[in-house]
């Protein structure tokens, strides 16, 4: 939903200062991420106004404790929840709230706090909320005090119970925070429901249902205003509804309108409208509240998956939600970072694994073009980890379901809705009763879009989750050689591959011979005895556990699968934690199609080659090796009939992809110098790619993704360190240390090289290189000007490079 209906920053002095408004604007949503007292620790008196936090650390949301402190294999957490700390922390916030506010109701809103958090108001309890990822809100009117007067909110999280997650969470009020201020009329939080039941290129009916909150203690008679614009805010249709009477506290009123000649919404074409809702009454306008449209259609059938009247095929990749050095506080850029790789790559859709997203996610998927399948649940009643949800499941999970799909139902990035991933009660008969009350829940709140759950089991009777009859689409997880059978075996069934692959990679290491496959471990008795020393997995997609695959056979199957409306890749990031197939220092994951510090895995440009129609020629691996020694050389393309490969000019022969084939390789004797590939259609050149050996490291390049920058405190510029040799080559096997220092108003958030095992802070102003690579994450102040980044390591020719923020 998007929230930005009156923006209005709350400054802050120490004990808070109001906003002065003679008017105030009928709905005030205030920035509440500034001004924040934070103790890592638990005091039981912090509740308490008078409570003196001075000695606190001063911070500004969104924040993330775990990512700022050391690794230990002891920690709680353990390796797979990224062997960081956890344990309990408190915040505490002093503001003030104008008496012009006195009539009128005022509300908090959390985007996320993990987890388990218990908000005080005045040393009121407010309440609490388990589930680190759901949104939430609390009135605070009746605790408050008006005018000059500070208010103290204060935050307990509590992440000690432990381990309750199979990845890395993060710790704190990790997503932002808001103060609204609305009349006592009003609409009601994510309080409307637009819909559009039927469209044609010629029209499209939109249908606004929006509920209205009544707080006056008095029955009311309004006037609903609602109008749709299009991207250039111009208005294209509104209707007005008279007197919506609205007796108690709350009544609902529907709303049609029709918009001609829509603009459609596509990954392609992600066109955007805003619905603007106003209630007055009489000449008073008592809210205004604002909802995204997309306008689109979209079904599931034996064909596969349709959106806008032309089959499409689901391009899409899992994704946890942590934003490697930055942890899991929010950050919009980093998002947007995030989902600009995975677009080049040829990717349309994204699945939240495996619980509700950042409202920031869903906002950047409609604005850039992603399909969204939105999950709810990683688990049940049934635990997977001792201290996880399934605690809680019983008392919170329909608060916590509903809360989901009304917050989300607007976006029309969110095609369709996952109830659960890889849920145990799938094994026994409590998974049909379950399935038909959370599939209920959802179909009560939006009937619009369809409801499914990534499922594991693909024998029928053994599946009671599919066994409930309600799920709209089969969604199953690997298994990839059993997907022919799915038709028999689940007749006139829709289906989706929900994961996929699951393969292995290490950035720029390659294990020889590529055609050797390496299942890590067998099976799931036994533990990991042929892995490598040095904790790398390679990158010639040779590397798998016993229940995945790698990524050319998986993608293979569902080519060869047109009943399987897509699938998606597990996973288009690595992630914090599940540091599959190693054990300790390994922290996080190896299934990336992108490391953890964004740069693509080879891997990448095989999707790319298969998703996108642009010219790809990907050549690997690098061309530094023993003389003599027989090197595998593969090459991703598309666009083009063949490849021909050069050694130092002499052609080893061109090379087609003939039925499945999905690489092109060569053996070939390794001696120094230059390999070059050519891809040609027709006989014409259309791409070369051209790997040297480099020589010894000799300098540094810095590369910003983003020169300039806004002065917002928010804004990121990563940056991309690469250690080259004296002509400019990648050195590729680099692990130089790097030291970063910053002049002006900006400084280092964060430090990484994606090597999966490496036990360095994220939190430090050096990094060293992994494979030739680094990156610095450089965040702005609130000042603007120029701020120059400085690297330097031994031995090695210093650089700088110079960002704006304005």
């Amino acid at each position: 939903m998007t929230r930005l209906f009156a923006l209005l920053l709350l400054l802050l002095c120490p004990a808070g200062a109001a906003v002065a408004q003679t008017r105030p604007a009928a709905r005030v949503v205030q920035d509440f991420d500034h001004g924040w007292k934070f103790y890592l620790g638990d005091d039981v008196r912090a509740s308490a106004p008078a409570f003196n936090d001075a000695a606190w650390r001063s911070l500004t949301l969104p924040h993330d404790w775990s990512i700022e402190g050391k690794f230990d294999e002891k920690n709680p957490a353990k390796p797979e929840g990224g062997g960081l700390p956890t344990g309990i922390g408190w915040y505490r916030k002093t503001f003030t709230v104008p008496a012009t506010s006195r009539s009128r109701q005022v509300f908090i809103e959390f985007d996320g706090v993990h987890r388990n958090s218990r908000v005080w108001l005045n040393g009121h309890l407010l309440g609490q909320r388990p589930n680190g990822y759901i949104s939430f809100r609390y009135e605070l009117t009746p605790y408050l005090r008006f005018g000059t007067r500070p208010n103290v909110l204060a935050v307990q999280v509590d992440n000690s119970a432990q381990p309750n997650s199979r990845w890395y969470t993060g710790s704190g009020i990790y997503r932002h925070v808001r103060l609204e201020t609305t009349h006592r009329l009003a609409v009601a939080p994510w309080g409307t429901f637009v819909t559009t039941p039927q469209v044609s290129p010629q029209a499209a009916t939109v249908r606004v249902q929006t509920t209205l909150r009544n707080a006056t203690g008095q029955p009311q008679t309004v006037r609903l205003l609602t109008a749709i614009y299009d991207a250039n805010r111009h208005k294209v249709v509104e209707a007005s509804t008279a007197a919506v009477a609205v007796a108690g506290a709350t009544a609902v009123a529907t709303q049609q309108l029709t918009l001609k000649q829509p603009a459609r919404w596509s990954p392609a074409t992600p066109h955007l409208y805003r619905v603007v809702t106003q209630v007055w009454r009489g000449k008073i306008l008592e809210d205004t509240y604002e909802t995204p449209l997309g306008v689109r259609t979209f079904q599931f059938d034996q064909a596969g998956f349709s959106l806008n009247g032309q089959l499409l095929r689901l391009q899409g990749v899992c994704q946890h939600h942590d934003l490697g050095a930055l942890g899991a506080a929010v950050n919009t850029r980093a998002i947007e970072r995030q989902l600009e790789i995975l677009k080049a790559m040829g990717c349309n859709a994204i699945r939240t694994a495996h619980n509700p997203p950042a409202p920031e996610l869903l906002d950047l998927c409609d604005k850039m073009g992603f399909l969204v399948l939105d999950e709810a649940f990683d688990m049940w009643l049934k635990k997977k980890n001792s201290q996880d949800y399934h605690l809680d499941f019983q008392q919170w999970h329909q608060r916590d379901l509903t809360d989901q799909i009304r917050r989300d139902r607007n976006h029309p990035s969110v095609f369709m809705w996952s109830i659960g991933n890889e849920i145990r009660e799938q094994f026994d008969s409590t998974g049909v009763r379950l399935t038909k009350e959370l599939t209920a829940t959802v179909k009560r709140l939006d009937p619009t879009r369809p409801v499914t759950s990534a499922l594991t089991e693909q024998e029928p009777a053994k599946n009671f989750i599919a066994q409930a009859g309600v799920l709209d689409v089969l969604s199953f997880n690997y298994k990839h050689a059993d997907y022919p059978m799915l038709p028999q075996r689940f007749p006139s069934q829709k289906f989706l591959a929900t994961e996929i692959a699951a393969a292995f990679e290490t950035r720029g290491h390659y294990d020889l011979p590529a055609d050797s496959l390496r299942i890590w471990p067998k099976d799931g008795k036994s533990k990991l005895t042929t892995g490598n020393p040095d904790f790398t997995a390679s990158s010639y997609d040779n590397a798998a556990p016993y229940w995945g695959a790698t990524h050319e056979a998986a993608w293979r199957a569902i080519k060869n699968s047109p009943f399987m409306s897509g699938a998606f890749v597990w996973s288009g990031f690595d992630y914090l934690g599940e540091p599959l197939p190693y054990p300790w220092p390994a922290r996080s994951s190896y299934f990336g199609v992108i490391d953890l510090a964004g740069f693509p895995k080879d891997a990448y440009y095989l999707y790319q080659s298969e998703w996108t129609t642009q010219p790809v020629l990907h050549l690997l691996p690098h061309w530094n090796w023993r003389p003599g020694q027989l090197v595998d050389v593969w090459a991703y393309y598309n666009q083009a009939d063949e490849v021909e490969l050069f050694l130092n000019g002499k052609s080893l022969g061109s090379r087609k992809k003939t039925g499945d084939d999905l690489h092109v390789a060569w053996r070939v004797p390794y001696a120094p110098g230059t390999l070059q590939a050519v891809s040609r259609r027709a006989g014409q050149t259309v791409r070369t790619s051209t790997v040297k050996t480099a020589g010894a490291a000799a300098k540094i390049e810095l590369t910003a993704d983003r020169r300039t920058l806004k002065a917002n405190g928010r804004d990121l510029s990563f940056i991309t360190v690469r250690v080259l040799d004296a002509a400019g080559n990648l050195v590729p096997d680099a692990a130089n240390l790097v030291k970063f220092s910053v002049r002006g108003p900006g400084f280092v958030a964060g430090v990484d090289n994606g090597y999966q095992a490496s036990l360095e802070s994220f939190k430090a102003s050096e990094r060293k290189a992994f494979n030739g690579l680094a990156l610095a994450i450089i965040q702005t102040t609130e000042k603007g000007g120029a701020i120059t980044v400085r690297a330097t390591a031994e031995g090695l020719a210093e650089t700088s490079i110079t960002l704006t923020s304005k």
